[in-house]
């Protein structure tokens, strides 16, 4: 049997799975979330970080990084 991204068992068919989920949405079968281990008060702030520093940041200081980006992007195909 196949395992999701967590290491749940799923079906290996389309019906199975469907099946599973109908199941799970009506009561009969429990929803199995494994926990990852990551305090969901620090997922939220990490989600929050990129949009912060894109407001934060200068035009210059963006073009920088894009140029530096770049640089590496075209070196590595050298």
């Amino acid at each position: 049997m196949p395992t999701g991204p967590k290491g749940q068992k799923r079906p290996a068919d389309v019906i199975g799975n469907a099946v599973r989920v109908m199941r799970i949405a009506t009561g009969k079968e429990a929803d199995d979330v494994q926990d990852d281990g990551k305090d969901p008060a620090a997922k939220a702030l990490g989600a929050k970080g990129g949009k912060k520093r894109a407001e934060t940041m200068t035009p210059v200081r963006h073009a920088e990084i894009a140029r530096k980006a770049a640089e590496k992007r075209w070196a590595a195909k050298r």
